[in-house]
């Protein structure tokens, strides 16, 4: 057996508990991250969506601030901002500004979205004696939903492995450990392919659960 592949066996196994412990921070970092990007991107897509203008300016600094700057610039903002208001833990102070930061793009997927509803559907709901809101409810949002499962899933796995980033702020996820062994073991590039490996292995398997999910749900429409 070549003698790099070795190495990478040894180093493996030896990081496997830790690796798969991060594992989990890793997932939970991205799950809250999205279900906390997801309201917020309902929210500002709503006010965007709105015909008051100070709503709608208020909805566009946020998308036009957080898509302007880097993740890892917001990280260190809020992580600093929120621990001097209340106490947090680094993992909370992370998964906030990961859910802050998916929040102005999944404020644009649920607009398009919902501007891509036919309007003489809402027309139709309308003259059948619907309030705006049901006509939002029942018809408006069932098919956005819909439409925006695809590049939902797609901003979900840029979510996955933008969660690396906030190994800034002392989060024992994926790659701050990584960071750990290869300066402890001096051997980074085994370490970095092995941890690069783990994150390929997470999204291909949420790329497999995701088009499963479109094809149920084309399944259901047909």
């Amino acid at each position: 057996m070549p003698e790099i592949l070795v190495t990478l066996y040894d180093v493996f196994t030896r990081t496997l508990s830790g690796f798969l412990d991060a594992t989990v921070i890793t997932l939970q970092l991205t799950a809250v991250g999205v279900i906390l990007g997801c309201l917020l991107g309902l929210f500002f897509a709503l006010l965007k969506l709105s015909k008051a203008k100070p709503l709608q300016m208020i909805a566009n600094f946020y998308i036009t601030v957080i898509r302007g700057t880097p993740l890892i610039v917001q990280i260190m903002f809020l992580y600093f901002g929120i621990t001097e208001i209340i106490t947090l833990s680094n993992f909370w102070a992370g998964a906030i500004a990961l859910g802050v930061h998916n929040g102005a793009y999944i404020a644009e997927i649920f607009r398009g979205a919902i501007q891509g509803v036919d309007k003489g559907q809402t027309e139709a709901s309308f003259s059948l004696g619907m309030t705006k809101s049901q006509t939002m409810k029942r018809i408006v949002f069932p098919q956005a939903l819909r439409r925006s499962i695809p590049p939902l899933g797609n901003q979900f796995i840029i979510a996955l492995k933008d969660s690396s980033l906030v190994y800034v702020i002392g989060v024992a996820e994926l790659f701050s450990l990584a960071n750990r062994e290869a300066a402890q073991s001096f051997q980074p590039f085994e370490t970095y392919l092995i941890v690069g490996l783990y994150y390929l292995v997470l999204v291909m398997i949420f790329t497999y659960l995701l088009r499963w999910y479109e094809n149920k749900l084309d399944f259901d429409k047909d």
